[in-house]
């Protein structure tokens, strides 16, 4: 499921990117230009701006979803918050050996410096 998630995915933001590339920006960068009015309505530049503007709504719903989804299927069966996990005391965490050797306590020869 998860796959099919990611696949989804990445066709709705490659889709997401071409619809916003195409759309015409406020300097007319990368739009599509005018082109005939003779087909009617959905190609006059209007026409297009608007159903471009529509196709990039519903593909940014799209995205949004697909993001949820995955993200609610990572987190399955993991526990609620951190304070659900319980790992235990610190003392259950961190067991001590009594045959641990005993830090170093010796005085190590002090080093004199060059500078005095």
């Amino acid at each position: 499921m998860q796959s099919v998630l990611i696949v989804i995915q990445v066709f709705v933001s490659i889709a997401m990117v071409i619809s916003v590339l195409l759309q015409r920006s406020e300097g007319g960068a990368l739009g599509m230009g005018g082109g005939g009015s003779g087909l009617g309505g959905l190609f006059s530049p209007r026409g297009a701006a608007d159903t471009l503007t529509r196709t990039t709504a519903i593909l940014a719903v799209l995205f949004f979803a697909t993001s949820l989804s995955l993200t609610l299927l990572a987190l399955h069966g993991r526990p609620q918050s951190f304070l659900d996990a319980n790992p235990g005391t610190p003392s259950q965490m961190l067991p001590v050996h009594k045959s641990s050797p005993q830090p170093n306590t010796q005085k190590l020869p002090v080093v004199p410096s060059p500078h005095g």
